[in-house]
């Protein structure tokens, strides 16, 4: 891990280190250097904006979980909740280190496939599976499919013509700390079943010749930084009966801001597993489904300043925003933004950083402490490797940005910048005669 942590008098650089990746540093001039590479040569190599991934520290925080599980559980598995980076490149980092993956709908199962992963170590999720998706999933051979809902089970009545392992996905009735739109384990939730009704869809399961029911699956929510709740949900998924398998989900929450505390891994893996032992039979297979705690920190998304206006307030404009960082609007959540190629300068300003949707909410961060900006500068928002490129859009005719992998001194692409004629391509029936 890198040691040049510079944390000079009228900067918080002392508090940034923490949310930025872990191999992290600064230059004697003040650039932001990620896996040994500086931002300023990523943004004149690849352009802006543009999604960048420690790849060292990404790759540690992943051993972090698996053998950090197997350590405390020895029948365990860790699954990557794929939704938080449905990324080739990522989904071939998870298989290298001993993940396996759920994906959440036939797209993520497609990209799954491709990077090469072993459909023995997938798990496929969804609340609405199409036929379709579960016929893919069944053709493929995936390992398990987590049931959501009893007409689900009426489609693998139909579409089943050999042996399917199966968990059902159950309601455990955890009012997740935090927001409402990602709270998933209370009473009202969309997900699962509420454990009455999870009774009766297991005795289905086990009555069908071809469904191999083999336990239960919850989630409570994500961005949870109390693993008290945790530990409350897996007592309480215990009272559903005795099975071979629990996948107690994910939802750890990461550090975003200056001030934020987030859960070690070390302290979710201890709260988790004593609960286990507490509540679950000694011999069951316990799965746990991590997704913003693994890529969260190890991203940044490196922007460009475009505009900046003194006015009634200070706004730093960058070439991204709204189309690159949905889940500002989505779940207001709060971030931080830095001046990546004038680290070292004292921060005497606050600036709103503003994006280039014409929307007023496209506010990336309300109030940044930074030098006096220029036109030109670099800027970073770090923690943002989970959910940004997932949720990029073309809002404006906004390109999605490119992902680079860093590490050692070294860049490679791993997404390819989006462009116009990509754009295009899905509207080429238009451009045709309408009566051929």
């Amino acid at each position: 891990m890198t040691a040049n942590r510079p944390a000079p008098a009228g900067t918080r650089l002392g508090d940034l280190w923490r949310i930025l990746p872990e191999e992290a540093t600064a230059t004697d001039d003040g650039v932001l250097e990620i896996g040994g590479v500086a931002v300023t040569e990523l943004a004149e190599r690849f352009g802006t904006p543009l999604h960048v991934y420690d790849e060292v520290g990404l790759r540690r925080q992943i051993r972090r979980f698996v053998d950090g599980l197997r350590a405390r559980w020895a029948d365990s598995e860790v699954l990557f909740a794929s939704k938080s980076l449905p990324a080739v490149g990522m989904y071939r980092i998870a298989q290298e280190e001993g993940l396996s993956v759920d994906v959440a709908g036939g797209g993520e199962l497609r990209l799954a496939l491709a990077a090469g992963v072993d459909p023995a170590r997938i798990h496929m999720h969804g609340n609405a599976k199409t036929d379709a998706e579960l016929r893919m999933a069944i053709e493929a051979g995936v390992d398990t499919i987590i049931v959501d809902n009893e007409d689900e089970l009426d489609r693998l009545e139909r579409l089943l013509e050999r042996p399917q392992k199966l968990l059902l996905r159950v309601i455990p009735g955890v009012e997740a700390k935090t927001h409402a739109s990602q709270a998933t384990g209370g009473a009202t939730s969309k997900f699962g079943l509420p454990i009455d009704q999870a009774e009766r869809a297991i005795g289905r399961m086990q009555s069908h010749r071809l469904m191999r029911f083999e336990g239960v699956h919850l989630h409570i929510g994500s961005q949870i930084l109390d693993t008290a709740q945790f530990a409350e949900a897996v007592a309480k998924i215990s009272s559903v009966g005795s099975f071979g398998t629990y996948d107690v989900g994910g939802g750890l929450g990461i550090a975003y801001t200056y001030d934020e505390q987030a859960p070690t891994v070390e302290d979710y893996l201890d709260a988790v597993v004593t609960a286990a032992r507490a509540n679950l039979p000694a011999d069951a297979r316990l799965l746990i489904e991590p997704g913003r705690s693994i890529v969260g920190r190890s991203g940044v998304t490196l922007y460009r300043a475009t505009t900046v206006k003194r006015t009634g307030r200070t706004f730093v404009a960058v070439d991204g925003g709204l189309a690159d960082q949905m889940d500002i609007a989505l779940t207001q959540q709060r971030y931080e933004a830095i001046l990546a190629d004038r680290l070292l300068e004292p921060w005497t300003e606050t600036a709103q950083v503003v994006g280039r949707q014409c929307e007023s909410g496209d506010l990336l961060v309300d109030g940044a402490a930074m030098p006096p900006a220029r036109v030109g500068d670099l800027v970073v928002m770090p923690a943002t490797g989970a959910y940004a490129y997932t949720m990029s859009n073309n809002y404006n005719g906004a390109l999605k940005p490119a992902i680079v992998f860093v590490a050692d001194g070294a860049a490679r692409v791993v997404a390819r910048r989006e462009t116009y004629d990509d754009l295009l391509a899905t509207h080429a029936p238009a451009m045709a005669p309408a009566y051929a």
